[in-house]
């Protein structure tokens, strides 16, 4: 069986040989490039299983490298972990909406991070069209539109199952609140970036005990705790 294949980007050397080291230790095949120009090059060339890119690069910043990874037909299914510095959450939010499956800010552990690796490739193998998804005691049922908690039916709104479901079908993942809205067409709420929120704290409020499940990640938006 082959190995899964990582292409990971930073300008940094260090990083590059703590992230290989670590990654090769693991059980990955990696290959490592400086810009972003390579990383394009590289992407298209060898269709790695999941990209690691750094957001500070010279020349093609790590925005615009996803952005043209996600824009073009032969790249736009593959994973993407951005490397960005604390503080970043603008670029963290547009990444996201870019495409991005997740984040990790510097300085971070390779343990976290290959653990992250794992859980996006682990979740990218789950049948999209699978109908129930069961979570920490929730099931969320696409077929009957229905949720329950510990087997107690919970009576949703339109919006709200559908941010549930967004949510409960990929774990971990962290959803911008935009990624929410563009989800979320039905006409029983108004749906705006603050409306989010608003219909966030009611279906925590629905879900009892288990609507802690639901964390905000400040500054750029929501996720179901994995």
């Amino acid at each position: 069986m082959s190995k899964e294949q990582i292409l990971v980007v930073d300008d940094e050397e260090d990083i590059l040989k703590l992230l290989s080291y670590n990654l090769v230790n693991s059980g990955f095949q990696v290959e490592c490039v400086t810009t972003g120009e390579a990383a394009l090059e590289k992407a298209r060339s060898i269709t790695p299983d999941i990209i690691i890119l750094d957001l500070m690069l010279p020349g093609i910043d790590g925005l615009d490298v996803c952005r043209k990874l996600k824009s073009d037909h032969r790249t736009a299914q593959i994973p993407v972990i951005m490397l960005t510095a604390r503080g970043e959450e603008a670029d963290i939010v547009v990444g996201l909406e870019l495409g991005a499956e997740d984040y990790v800010t510097k300085p971070f552990s390779p343990r976290v991070l290959t653990a992250r690796v794992k859980a996006v490739l682990r979740r990218g193998k789950e049948v999209e069209k699978a109908s129930v998804f069961t979570r920490h005691e929730i099931q969320l049922n696409t077929t009957i539109h229905d949720v329950s908690v510990a087997g107690n039916t919970v009576d949703l709104t339109i919006s709200e199952f559908s941010i549930l479901h967004l949510l409960i079908r990929r774990p971990g993942w962290v959803f911008t609140r935009n990624q929410i809205i563009n989800t979320v067409k039905g006409d029983d709420y108004p749906v705006t970036d603050r409306s989010i929120d608003v219909q966030i704290v009611g279906l925590r409020k629905k879900l009892g005990e288990h609507g802690k499940l639901i964390e905000t990640v400040r500054g750029v938006g929501y996720r179901f705790k994995d």
